[in-house]
């Protein structure tokens, strides 16, 4: 399918840093709570990431990662996920993080 890139402009994706992180028991699939630093203009939002195959909560930490963050709030068991970690899936489905290297100010803007 071809999105115009005006269609394209409306999806936001922004750079931000991994603040916090927790165990998510009562996600029907395995999961962490994330809280993401997106800056002084937006702030810290929350969301539910499948991400524990690749990565523990310690090096969640500090990771500076890409988020879309006006998709709307969804609730997930019990937990209101904010905004959308990117990632893609590897050879067995398990999402690997998109990544930000060199490291640019949170709630930068992906063009």
């Amino acid at each position: 399918m071809i999105i115009t890139y005006d269609e394209f402009e409306k999806v936001d994706i922004r750079s931000g840093t991994i603040i916090k992180a927790e165990e998510f028991p009562r996600a029907k699939k395995p999961a962490y709570k994330v809280w993401v630093d997106f800056g002084n203009e937006i702030g810290i939002k929350q969301t539910s990431a499948q991400v524990t195959t690749h990565y523990s909560i310690e090096s969640l930490i500090g990771k500076q990662v890409a988020g879309c963050i006006n998709l709307g709030a969804k609730n997930i068991a019990g937990f209101t996920s904010e905004f959308l970690l990117v990632g893609f899936p590897d050879d067995n489905g398990a999402i690997c993080l998109v990544t930000v290297d060199p490291k640019v100010p949170n709630g930068g803007k992906m063009f």
